[in-house]
């Protein structure tokens, strides 16, 4: 990077050789104490202010504090700040704005100096890096195996409670891990207000930042603007109870299956958020649901729910840290459990409906359902209802007035109305198929290709993520809402071979 606003080295004598020595002494001793001195020593020897800026932290050190966003935009805009003088240092960028009486040259060599023995610092950071993230992997994995008191006794005692979790995967997780510990600067230190904890954990990077129940945004800001610069996806679960990082840490990996590109860093909480829900009527809606999970236990409930968010059985696994073959055994043992079959899609959606229903005698903001279900399934506990029938419901069919109500069939025709036929048709066969597109092709007799364009048109129609499990699910049952026959493949409009007509 050039610097602005710069001229050469002025010629000086032995007074100004030893005034640049000095100064040059004054910033070695500044660095051996810490950045955050060197930088102020730096804005002391310009008589102005110095920054050093990171593209995703902002303002790492900053001499005054009241400069930090001037020295940001400088680094962003230089041309924009031509009295600045600027060098790359340990992967940020110095900013220096020296009084006017300070000469250019002596400005340079402050610059030069300072950016000079920051990477320094960073280098000698990047000796003890690996080391250190060897040790925040290990504090992840004690914390997902239930060791909270041997990680919080480590980390300072009992002042962290509670813990917020983030999962990223992208191509590019060794450079945005870096950047991401460069940004955070973690520290181990005891009796800390807040710990940041980051390791990367099979192919993707983990984030568990501990606190004492107040999570402030800083974490997740910088998650967000690293997502976006390195084009990563994330979820994010919390804050929790520090002893239910396995459910913060599962519940995160699902979150992050609902991301897109329009929307790199999902909430748990948001995951499944319903715009059908808060239209059933709450009193049989939360009967059904306790009666349909009456033989679940909370942790049953749990794999359900991730399965369910993630859509796949190899991506609840890895959210969950178990392996495929064990989850595949597991929701078997579950379907004769609930005595249906989870692989068709009806059932699933109706399952689905079940676990984010509101828990009985929960008066609260519907939206809010799959953070109440979560609690509920970890409580194992439900305040007193109505009485409960003697069987169980079935999910195979939903009890009457339920989704046969003149609120539920507005929402579903302004959902998935004004499809063409052969749109719905179409996307109704993949909804079967698990969203697979080659069985639902072959089933409809067109091309795959064929198939893949009618359902980017579907979205577009929509104006809904088509990759998420849990928005496939409501077009699933608003599909079945709308239904005046049957959407079968057979009634496919066509002509000739296997074109299709419009009509």
């Amino acid at each position: 990077m050039s610097s602005t606003g710069t001229t050469d080295h002025e010629a000086t004598g032995p007074r100004g050789a030893r005034h640049e020595r000095d100064a040059a002494d004054r910033l070695l001793r500044a660095a051996t104490r810490s950045g955050a001195h060197l930088i102020a020593e730096a804005a002391s020897l310009v008589q102005g202010w110095a920054v050093l800026a990171d593209p995703i932290a902002g303002a790492v050190y900053s001499t005054p504090a009241a400069a930090a966003a001037d020295g940001v935009h400088a680094a962003a805009a230089p041309r924009e700040h031509p009295h600045c003088t600027q060098r790359p240092a340990a992967g940020a960028v110095l900013v220096l704005a020296a009084a006017p009486t300070v000469p250019p040259g002596h400005a340079c060599h402050v610059a030069t100096t300072t950016a000079a023995l920051l990477e320094v610092r960073g280098q000698r950071a990047a000796e003890l890096r690996d080391e250190q993230m060897r040790l925040h992997t290990t504090l992840i994995r004690l914390l997902l195996a239930g060791h909270t008191a041997a990680v919080t006794e480590t980390l300072g005692g009992n002042r962290l409670t509670h813990v917020t979790v983030y999962r990223l995967s992208g191509v590019d997780l060794p450079t945005a891990h870096e950047v991401l510990w460069r940004a955070v600067r973690p520290s181990l230190a005891p009796y800390a207000d807040a710990v940041t904890l980051m390791g990367r954990r099979d192919g993707e990077l983990v984030v568990a930042e501990l606190h004492r129940g107040g999570d402030d945004g800083r974490i997740l800001r910088l998650v967000s603007r690293l997502s976006e610069r390195h084009h990563l996806l994330a979820g994010m679960a919390g804050p929790l109870p520090l002893a239910e990082m396995p459910t913060a840490h599962s519940d995160a990996a699902a979150a992050r299956h609902s991301a897109t590109p329009d929307r790199r860093v999902v909430p748990a909480d948001a995951v499944g958020a319903s715009r059908l829900t808060p239209l059933l009527p709450t009193a049989p809606y939360t009967r059904w649901a306790e009666s349909v999970l009456r033989p679940l236990s909370p942790a049953h409930q749990h794999l359900l729910l991730v399965w369910l968010r993630t859509g796949s059985k190899p991506r609840a696994a890895a959210a969950l840290g178990l392996s495929a073959g064990t989850v595949r055994a597991r929701i078997r043992d579950l379907s004769r459990l609930l005595g249906a079959d989870l692989e068709d899609a009806t059932v699933r959606a109706h399952l689905l409906l079940a676990l984010r229903a509101p828990a009985p005698g929960d008066d609260s903001d519907s939206n809010s359902n799959s953070n109440s279900n979560s609690n509920r399934s970890r409580s194992g506990s439900s305040p007193p209802g109505p009485p409960r029938p003697p069987f169980p419901a079935r999910l195979e069919s939903l009890p009457d007035g339920l989704l046969d109500t003149e609120a539920v069939r507005t929402w579903a025709v302004g959902l998935v109305g004004g499809l063409e036929p052969h749109l719905r048709i179409a996307l109704a066969c993949w909804l079967r198929h698990h969203a697979r597109t080659a069985p639902a092709a072959a089933e409809l007799h067109v091309h795959r290709t064929t198939l893949a364009g009618w359902l980017t048109q579907c979205a577009e129609h929509l104006a809904r993520n088509l990759a998420d499990a849990t928005v496939r699910a409501e077009i699933h049952l608003a599909l079945k809402a709308t239904r005046n026959g049957p959407d079968d493949p057979a009634a496919l409009p066509r002509r000739g071979g296997r074109t299709y007509r419009r009509l």
